[in-house]
């Protein structure tokens, strides 16, 4: 069985969530924050051996002091984000131990995430070194000019708008950032693509929402209501509604 180490990106300014509480991946969804319903989807795998969460060195000292309680209960080792997403996760990969040999990288504030996703994603990334999830674009898309007007309307036909997990062999994951020289890279897979490997998508769901904005976190309320079953005889939930993390 492939061990995997699960990176848990958490190091965003959320910018766009605009609440002067709260980043999103710490503002709390249904009785627990959103980093940690992400988490807890991960922790009781058997294929998952290590989880590392990255967070703004900003958010150190209030993430230990709020939830260092969950960490130690879980098991989940911190790691302090860079100035770009490509610097969050190698800090987080740096964390892993020697003996993972499969990376999923997957963004905290994407709490809506069930295990039988996870399960063909894995298993793509396994099988293939380097898959993702993601859903086909299914509304109109337009090109628009920095008036607002817009200058042309986008085929859809071949477009699909990537999700995490992003799974990839750990030999793949650190060949393409050891070629990774600047910029920014908004995910994961567009490393790989840099450096020739094929990237296999499979099929995720609306669902799995990232939250963005603040409004998003109601409708991420009623979407972990609305997720597949998980599996009879899996094990218990580690904790309930309001524990360790108040």
């Amino acid at each position: 069985m492939p061990r995997f180490g699960v990176i848990l990106a958490a190091a965003g300014q959320s910018s766009r969530f605009q609440d002067a509480n709260y980043k999103k991946p710490f503002a709390p969804l249904a009785g627990r924050p959103v980093w940690l319903h992400s988490a807890e989807k991960f922790i009781d795998r058997d294929d998952v051996k290590q989880v590392v969460i990255v967070v703004s060195p900003d958010d150190r000292q209030m993430f230990v002091e709020k939830f260092g309680a969950n960490l130690a209960f879980m098991g989940i080792t911190l790691a302090e984000g860079g100035a770009q997403r490509t610097d969050s996760v190698r800090n987080g990969l740096e964390k892993l131990a020697d003996d993972i040999d499969m990376i999923a990288i997957h963004d905290a504030a994407r709490p809506c995430i069930a295990a039988a996703w996870i399960d063909k994603v894995f298993a793509t990334g396994a099988r293939t070194g380097a898959a993702i999830l993601a859903i086909p674009v299914v509304g109109t898309l337009k090109r628009v000019a920095a008036d607002h007007t817009i200058t042309e309307t986008v085929d859809r036909s071949s477009l699909w708008e990537a999700q995490t997990p992003q799974v990839f062999s750990r030999d793949l994951l650190t060949r393409a950032f050891a070629a990774h020289r600047a910029g920014q890279a908004t995910d994961e897979a567009s490393l790989i693509e840099a450096i020739g490997h094929p990237v296999t998508v499979v099929q995720g769901s609306p669902i799995n929402i990232k939250i963005t904005g603040r409004e998003d976190l109601r409708f991420a309320e009623q979407a972990l209501k609305a997720l597949p079953a998980p599996k009879l005889g899996g094990p218990a939930h580690p904790f309930s509604d309001g524990d360790l993390w108040r």
